[in-house]
């Protein structure tokens, strides 16, 4: 309570001020066009200025003699523009021919890091998702070094994401703000994305916002979709590669009115061949199908004030692995050959509308709502799991501001409902989960921002849960600029939430082990909630290295947890142990980065990552398993000039090397299906070469794993896999090899 009480004082935290702020838009060419990033907002005559976010948006402070605003950016004509008032700017950039050389030699950054942001956020532009094969949100990650991206079994090919060293159920992952993958879909939902939908996708490191949620512990996740208002007529994505996936996607927009614009998303893919590179009898990849549609609706009155979106979507996912002669009609839930099938349907319908009081543009009220369903029905050899859930959200939200526009404030209300009908059956467990979650909380966050060197957002939130009981979740930023082009930052907040520990540990079902709760009191699985702390801080530098920029980033960050929902393989081979946490678990994180321009055109990312997680087990304090204590991340991409036919060459390559990582106990198994305790340390490489032909078509060829490293004895027990040893769930490395892919893209603008 002393900690959540030192943390709720700075939401009493004020400044007094003599300035208000102006807000604006920055797009190209038209108020509808693409949002400029990065473009320049400065007073005439002064040395206050600010550049513009992702979306184009803008503030800066305004003082009644302030008169002239100039706003530039590269390619195109400065304009200076008349204001007598701090009421909201729509203003729309044209592009300037005759500095058309200068435009080439001037690149929007793929991967964002702001120096004037609050929280510790990386923004991922749609051009740094193209950089590779992409086909959906679990692998946009791949040339980001704040995600670490793994598989999570040998039979799936599902990729896993960690943060701070911890999986993504501690992650809050959202989509346009709304919860998006939790709960049912932990274990596939991040494939249910496709990566042409995304505009840009938000990382932030460390406690979230309390507007969001109660459950982030390490970070959040926010995917931003194509908006309609911005979209092109027609859009054109196919895809193949060399382990038999096939992927077509298409977008159609279409300008109903001058207020109304709508969206429809096709998305299909398929992996029809099998594939056993390790010639263990299994496949290594599944054979698989996936149906994805979304119809999004967008009504925006600048003038008026209003925006509003409304979404439907329909998701069909069907995959089949197990033994190559695995015959599904023939085999299933039969001794014959060991399979699996795991069939999703997903259907969502959102909405979003958003006020903005036109005389008063710091001031807003918004209204957020999803209803979505899920429905997995799956069997892992003789294991069966089934899980359907249906969820509702809504969130109100109000933006305005205390005094004067640099200190503001949001408040809220949120209700969330979860009905869970969930099977599980086992050795040991053969029957029904069902439940039903429901909360409802209220929400205030504080923001201070001199719009110069300070800002803090201080915030809180009260919920009542009918499992988790009534608590207090409390959250703090502050963001510190002490000389030019650096910054500091900090953070601390509290989590708590509610483990699905079947939903988010579906890797263990493709084993023989035995699962064994060891606590009854709890009221989630006989488990109590778990709660965590997250600490962190991180400092940001800018210089100039050989007339080129630079920059430096070092974070740290620590999530200390009070109660956890312990998963157990430490005890035996056999066996999967859940139990509340008695003891101590903890998660240490170290990353520096260095960033470099080494010519025009050509960008070099590094990172180096150090983790420390332990958790006291039955049998002791131990590391947490499948995760390197080292990691290293190096990326180079490079891009020729634009022609003025607009041709250009792309080449992106990225490195990850990881070091050794504590395996899961085998010592009990025969020598043939034991691992040592340590795997050993490894290599991925991953390269693309892109060729724009136009603005309007390209092509691309790429190759992933292409040192062509294997995780050898990928299944422990492969030639019995219905005996006591047979575990397709510890994977520590690629298990396919070398692949290869090509595709093409091709736009109606």
């Amino acid at each position: 309570m002393q900690k959540q009480f030192i943390l709720l004082l700075c939401l009493i935290v004020s400044a007094a001020s003599f300035s208000q702020e102006l807000k604006g838009k920055i797009t190209e060419g038209t108020a509808t066009g693409q949002p400029i990033i990065g473009a320049s907002i400065q007073w005439l005559n002064t040395q206050i200025g600010t550049t513009t976010d992702v979306n184009g948006d803008f503030s800066i402070s305004y003082k009644p003699e302030f008169t002239k605003l100039v706003i530039s950016y590269v390619g195109f004509s400065t304009d200076t523009i008349t204001v007598n008032s701090p009421n909201f700017i729509h203003h729309s950039l044209v592009q300037n021919n005759e500095l058309e050389e200068v435009t080439i030699n001037k690149e929007r950054k793929s991967l964002q890091k702001s120096y004037m942001k609050t929280a510790n956020v990386t923004t991922m532009s749609s051009k740094e998702l193209l950089k590779a094969a992409c086909c959906n949100l679990a692998e946009s990650f791949e040339t980001n070094p704040s995600i670490d991206v793994n598989f999570s079994d040998a039979l799936t090919g599902t990729k896993q994401i960690k943060m701070l060293g911890l999986t993504s159920p501690y992650l809050m992952i959202t989509e346009e703000n709304l919860p998006s993958v939790r709960g049912a879909s932990q274990a596939y939902g991040l494939s249910f994305t496709p990566g042409t939908w995304v505009e840009s996708i938000q990382i932030t490191k460390g406690a979230g916002s309390v507007v969001n949620g109660f459950e982030s512990i390490s970070g959040q996740i926010n995917t931003e979709l194509i908006k309609p208002v911005n979209d092109i007529p027609f859009f054109l994505n196919a895809y193949g590669s060399t382990d038999s996936r096939f992927e077509l996607n298409t977008h159609f927009n279409k300008k109903v009115s001058d207020k109304w614009s709508t969206s429809l998303f096709l998305h299909g893919n398929a992996r029809l061949g099998k594939n056993d590179m390790n010639d263990d009898g299994f496949l290594d990849n599944p054979l698989s199908k996936q149906i994805n549609v979304l119809n999004r609706w967008q009504y925006t009155d600048m003038e008026k004030g209003w925006v509003s979106f409304l979404n439907f979507r329909y998701m069909n996912d069907a995959k089949q692995t197990g033994e190559v002669d695995f015959d599904k009609d023939r085999d299933k839930f039969t001794t014959n050959y060991w399979g699996s099938e795991i069939k999703t349907q997903r259907y969502d319908v959102s909405a979003k509308l958003g006020y903005v009081f036109p005389d008063m543009p710091y001031q807003s009220i918004g209204f957020q709502t999803s209803f979505n369903g899920h429905d997995q029905e799956s069997y892992f050899g003789l294991n069966r799991y089934d899980i359907n859930q249906k969820s509702f959200y809504s969130n109100l939200i109000f933006n305005s501001i205390i005094s004067n526009t640099l200190n503001k404030f949001a408040t809220g209300l949120n209700f969330t409902y979860d009905k869970y009908d969930e099977f599980v059956g086992v050795p040991n467990i053969a029957r029904d989960f069902n439940r039903i979650d429901n909360s409802v909380g209220a929400f205030f966050e504080y923001t201070y921002d001199n719009t110069t060197n300070f800002s803090l957002v201080a915030g809180a939130r009260v919920d009542n849960h009918n499992r988790l009981g009534t608590f207090i979740t409390p959250r703090i930023h502050a963001r510190y600029n002490p000389w030019d082009r650096a910054v500091v930052r900090a953070s601390a907040g509290r989590g708590k939430r509610s483990a699905n520990i079947f939903a988010e540990n579906q890797q263990l079902f493709a084993s023989s082990r035995v699962f064994d709760i060891l606590n009854t009191g709890g009221k989630i699985y006989g488990l109590d909630a778990e709660i965590a702390w997250n600490y962190g801080v991180s400092f940001m530098q800018g210089f100039t290295l050989f007339n080129r920029p630079a920059e430096v980033t070092f974070d740290f960050y620590r999530t200390d947890f009070q109660n956890q929902a312990v998963v157990d393989l430490y005890a035996s081979p056999q066996q999967a142990l859940f139990y509340n946490l008695d003891g101590k678990s903890f998660a240490n994180s170290l990353q520096l980065d260095f960033n470099y321009e080494l010519a025009t055109h050509f960008n070099l990312r590094t990172a180096y990552k150090f983790y420390e997680i332990e958790t006291d087990y039955l049998s002791g304090s131990a590391q947490r398993p499948l995760q390197a204590k080292h990691r290293f991340f190096g990326n180079l991409e490079y891009e020729t000039h634009i022609t003025d036919k607009g041709q250009q060459w792309k080449f992106d390559f990225t490195y990850n090397w990881l070091g050794k990582q504590q395996l899961p106990n085998t010592a009990s198994n025969p020598a043939s299906d034991r691992l040592p305790d340590y795997s050993p340390s490894f290599s991925l490489m991953n390269a693309q070469i892109t060729r724009t032909f136009s603005s309007t078509f390209e092509v691309y060829v790429g190759g992933e794993n292409i040192g062509n490293y294997k995780q050898d004895k990928a299944i422990l027990g492969s030639d019995n896999p219905f005996g006591p040893n047979f575990d397709s769930s510890i994977i520590y490395a690629p298990i396919f090899g070398q692949m290869y892919y090509a595709g093409l893209r091709f736009k109606i603008k």
